[in-house]
């Protein structure tokens, strides 16, 4: 199990079609093959910083999903909306265990 935050800041005027775009891109990989779980958090605080929190079975899953139509689409449609370059942070999954849970 793979388990990556990728961390966004949005320019503000863009925050509605930054999200519409998202969710697009959440609902095709929900559909995927080795997508475990991909959840897109917006910060209370701060409205312009996201977080996508990603979890794949493997690197194939990634990889596969990298090449989808739904994540290309979203790739290209949000590079100009973006106030920074995004970052992934992958990270070590300690609870829960069992993949069912996800």
């Amino acid at each position: 199990m793979i388990v990556t935050c990728v961390h966004i800041e949005v320019k503000e005027a863009y925050l509605a079609a930054f999200k519409e775009a998202t969710v697009a891109n959440h609902t095709g990989t929900r559909q995927e093959p080795g997508n475990l779980r991909f959840d897109v958090l917006q910060e209370h605080d701060n409205p312009t910083k996201f977080v996508l929190y990603e979890v794949f079975e493997n690197e194939e899953a990634i990889a596969f999903h990298k090449q989808t139509p739904h994540y290309l689409t979203w790739r290209e449609t949000v590079a100009d909306m973006m106030a920074a370059q995004r970052y992934g942070v992958r990270y070590e999954p300690i609870e829960p265990t069992d993949t069912t849970l996800w």
